[in-house]
């Protein structure tokens, strides 16, 4: 019984704490554009890419270290 003088000030600490987070998180505009960043990666350029950074990761490896083509 005497646990419960614990837990109910914690949760009502951590109640306000995450009530605290997602109303910053609201007003400084984390939620303005949920549908921008899912267009974007569609409409994304992979074929402008660099030679060196269209290898395979291995093959990068090989040539930094001097062994490879």
């Amino acid at each position: 019984m005497e646990i419960l003088m614990l837990l109910i000030p914690m949760s009502v600490v951590l109640v306000l704490l995450i009530g605290a987070v997602f109303w910053w998180s609201v007003h400084s505009g984390q939620f303005d554009d949920l549908e921008g960043p899912a267009h974007r990666i569609l409409a994304d350029d992979d074929g402008a890419a660099a030679p060196e950074q269209a290898a395979p990761p291995l093959t990068r490896v090989k040539q930094a270290a001097g062994t490879g083509p």
